[in-house]
């Protein structure tokens, strides 16, 4: 395709790979079941270890259990566009919930598990919510928002829920109901709202985020365009990020299943266990993030296990940057492991750039990029005070068009407006740039650039520094208020068992590493940095902690 294409009188820049088809009749849950009947015996998601008890499901289960959840739901009186909260752990299940509400032609909506009830409620209301999904961890904290509830366990439901089995069991003798397809205005379309995702919340408040079975079929189409025939079916994929996130379903478990792999499900993250995983169910391809990265680069816990029985061939990290100092240590450690770096939001239905298969003939993008635009998608690079875009090599903030782009934030038109301008370009609040051979480099966010003085200090660079000292296990970089600067760096730093460094010695090592205006001006140490379940620093979170103190 030659060079990146770009117009003339505005610098919009696109794929260099040709356009791929996306198919115009299919709901979600149609295009990712393609073909399952195939594979029916093969095993589609197994859960690994632990107190799960190590269930699995087939094709064909998948395939079964989706059809007869989206029956249920139609016969409990389920009608296109309602709302079902989905306030489960990770399990093998857990695809199966989400697509059987969206064949039924509800909209899917996960919480976190580990939400309190009040933010349970918060979700629950504000999406305006019809039912709502549990088990054993979240069951009691559900029981008061005055919605059914179904049940997933082997227990029976108290308070009235509905058994999950029961459910399942009543709808295959009772079959298809005919109520919805007698109403024309039940009829699926492409263009039905299938999820409403809550953003992370970690620079504002958490909104519902409009997407379309559309909108993530073709993100589907774009993402996995460069995987070869002859990988369908071969790939085992780790199910370790939470599903409730966009990156969870659909990174990970739709298009695993649409590719007919399999998924090893974990619940929660511990090394051991998760080391243990990858290696009994020889997982090939782990989505992580990167503060599971540095457990295995630094945690000795890795030194109990024979890596030599690792089949792992590629991770990728997304949802937060790659320091290069880690990224050059994890390849020291795991060497036949390729490290991709992508870049995702849930307002484009989940992955916008990342790098492709070279056994495919596709030039895989730089490292400490992340990575190209795939098919079908356009970006700029704009200055967000004048909107004048920028060509190559010039930083940014990314714009994003495409028919992923979400349909708006859930009664929030504001915000919607603010975010996707009238020409369909969605402002991501990040700042990067394209090189001269198409790859794409994020600096920061703008929203967390620290503006000392007059110049840009970017978190991520000063936390990359951090995270080559010897003696810091994790770091976090904010700012905070200052009355004659504006804004100052300042650090939060998990520093290793036993070691003397004082904060005054982290100050310094900073400074001997940048321009003066980027200095660390504030460190304080830690014993852990907060992060969200998709590995995001919560900035906020330490801001606000050390506001609260400095006024005591």
């Amino acid at each position: 395709m030659g060079e990146v294409a770009m117009e003339a009188e505005e610098h919009i820049f696109r794929s260099k790979h040709p356009s791929v088809p996306v198919p115009e009749s299919l709901t979600l849950p149609g295009f990712v079941l393609a073909g399952a009947e195939e594979y029916a015996d093969k095993v589609a998601l197994v859960e690994a270890g632990g107190d799960s008890g190590g269930k699995t499901l087939t094709y064909g289960e998948v395939a079964r259990d989706t059809r007869r959840f989206a029956w249920a739901l139609r016969s409990f009186g389920l009608r296109k566009g309602h709302v079902v909260v989905v306030a489960l752990p990770n399990l093998a299940i857990y695809p199966v919930v989400a697509l059987g509400i969206m064949e039924a032609g509800g909209v899917f909506s996960g919480v976190n598990p580990l939400a309190t009830p009040a933010e349970i409620r918060k979700q629950v209301e504000d999406s305006e919510a019809k039912l709502i999904v549990a088990d054993a961890t979240t069951y009691r904290k559900v029981t008061e928002l005055g919605i059914p509830i179904i049940y997933i366990g082997e227990e029976n439901p108290i308070n009235g829920g509905i058994s999950w089995d029961e459910l399942l069991e009543a709808s295959e003798r009772a079959g298809p109901t005919t109520a919805m397809e007698e109403e024309e205005d039940q009829k699926l379309e492409q263009s039905d709202v299938c999820a409403l995702p809550y953003s992370s919340g970690t620079t504002g408040s958490s909104k519902g985020v409009m997407l379309t079975h559309r909108n993530l079929i073709a993100n589907l189409c774009s993402s996995l365009f460069s995987v070869p025939p002859e990988m369908q079916g071969q790939v085992t994929i780790l199910g370790l990020m939470p599903f409730f996130h966009i990156y969870g379903i659909t990174g990970i478990c739709c298009a695993a299943l649409r590719n007919k792999g399999r998924v090893v499900v974990l619940r929660r993250f511990e090394l051991r266990g998760f080391l243990q995983a990858l290696i009994h169910h020889e997982v090939t391809f782990a989505p992580i993030v990167p503060p599971i990265m540095l457990a295995m680069v630094k945690n000795p816990v890795v030194d109990e296990f024979d890596l030599g029985g690792l089949k792992l061939r590629s991770v990728m990290t997304a949802a937060a940057p790659l320091a290069p100092e880690l990224r050059a240590a994890f390849e020291e450690k795991f060497p036949g492991v390729e490290v991709q770096e992508a870049y995702g939001l849930t307002e484009h239905s989940c992955i916008t750039l990342t790098h492709c298969d070279p056994r495919k003939g596709h030039r895989n993008a730089k490292k400490h990029s992340v990575g190209f635009i795939l098919p079908n998608i356009e970006v700029k690079f704009i200055d967000p005070e004048s909107g004048q875009s920028f060509s190559k090599n010039m930083p940014g903030e990314l714009c994003v068009r495409s028919e992923c782009v979400m349909q708006g934030y859930f009664k929030n038109k504001e915000e919607t407006n603010r975010t996707v301008d009238q020409d369909g370009w969605l402002h991501t609040g990040d700042i990067g740039y394209i090189d001269d051979d198409g790859d794409v480099f994020i600096v920061d966010r703008i929203k967390e650039l620290i503006k000392y003085k007059g110049f840009q200090v970017a978190p991520a660079e000063l936390e990359a520094i951090l995270l080559a000292h010897p003696s810091v296990v994790d770091a976090a970089v904010f700012a905070l208020p200052d009355e004659e600067a504006g804004e100052i760096p300042a650090a939060c730093v998990v520093k290793k068992s036993g070691v003397n460094e004082t904060e005054e010695d982290i100050m310094r090592f900073i400074a001997s590493n940048v321009a003066s205006y980027k200095k660390v001006r504030v460190v304080r140490f830690l014993n852990s940095i907060p992060k969200s379940p998709s590995g995001k620093i919560l900035r906020r979170l330490l801001k606000d902690s050390f506001n609260y103190i400095q006024q005591q």
